[in-house]
């Protein structure tokens, strides 16, 4: 446990993964075929996570291919205004393009389209992984889908063992995104493999359900990498909260009810505040909490990046909610 609390606690991270250009209909409410303006930020759940990070006052490179056009800019130019280091963000030109998400401020039949056809992230390489100086950061975060297509896969793993040479413990968000793999059995497979070298897991019942080969066993699989492999593993299940299994103990913590925008960002911010809370000395309960605070207050405001608190944002939320549900 003290070698991965430590990590966290040096509240730099390297973090591999995709960065996106979201679009979202203005004003909240409006569905997609039906929207005349619309509202442009950061997205892909590594630069969300990136983001949320430096936001909460850590600090956070990130490592990703970008298409060598005006969108890449984009991506690069607004993680650079949430304060993210860009220098192992690397465009590549062709036909290879940056990945868009286009979707909804709303709750009640939500859409989300998603273009990822050639995408610019997924031609990640080893290359990109060894120019990263491991030895500057305290952790590594990595989101599932860098493992759905190669060389993206190969360079992820690749960076792992680096890592590891470095003493960096691993942390891991399943974030299963079926459209993005060649078949679920792939995926399942992969995913699985990757989970196995993590010093932290966390995923929402569903993601560890599907590694599991069913909904009803994911619980028992999340304990299982609690006790083989992994130190913490946190189970989120959605309203109802997260269980999360390490040291052999079991943690229950509930959500903060608001009412939500949308349900889009919700696991990145969740990230974020959950390193940066053990960064800042919160014990493991507070942490998850505070991470849980931090996804109730990006599902209230439109746009992922840009939704999620800062550390001022974060406290006074705390500060003015009547407190989480019972676990």
């Amino acid at each position: 446990m003290s070698d991965l609390i430590n990590g966290i606690k040096a509240n730099t991270f390297v973090i591999v993964g995709r960065a996106g250009m979201d679009f979202f209909a203005d004003p909240g409410g409006t569905k997609t075929e039906e929207g005349e303006i619309f509202r442009a930020g950061l997205g892909g759940s590594s630069a969300n996570i990136a983001a949320g990070i430096c936001k909460l006052g850590g600090q956070a490179a990130l490592v990703t291919r970008v298409s060598d056009d005006s969108v890449g800019r984009y991506c690069v130019n607004q993680l650079k205004h949430y304060g993210v280091d860009a220098d192992y963000v690397t465009p590549i030109g062709g036909e290879f393009r940056n990945s868009l998400a286009v979707y909804e401020s709303r709750i009640e039949d939500h859409q989300s389209v998603i273009y990822r056809n050639g995408a610019a992230d997924f031609q990640m390489d080893i290359t990109d992984v060894e120019a990263v100086d491991y030895t500057k950061y305290g952790a590594l975060i990595t989101a599932g889908t860098v493992f759905a297509a190669e060389p993206s896969r190969t360079a992820t793993f690749h960076a792992f063992a680096l890592a590891k040479q470095a003493g960096l413990p691993i942390i891991f968000d399943v974030d299963y995104r079926p459209y993005s793999w060649p078949s679920p059995q792939v995926a399942s497979d992969v995913l699985s493999r990757a989970a196995a070298e993590c010093d932290m897991i966390v995923g929402n019942d569903e993601e560890f359900g599907f590694m599991a080969g069913g909904i009803e066993k994911g619980l028992a699989k999340a304990k299982e990498l609690s006790e083989t492999s992994a130190t913490i593993v946190v189970y989120k299940m959605g309203p109802e909260g997260a269980i999360t299994f390490a040291d052999g103990a079991e943690i229950r913590t509930g959500i903060y009810p608001v009412e939500a925008l949308k349900p889009t960002g919700a696991g990145d911010s969740f990230m974020a505040g959950l390193m940066t809370s053990i960064a800042g000395g919160c014990d493991l309960e507070t942490a998850i909490l505070r991470g849980s605070a931090c996804a109730s207050v990006t599902v209230s405001k439109p746009g992922c990046a840009p939704a999620m608190p800062d550390t001022q944002t974060l406290e006074t939320f705390l500060a003015e909610h009547s407190g989480p549900t019972a676990a």
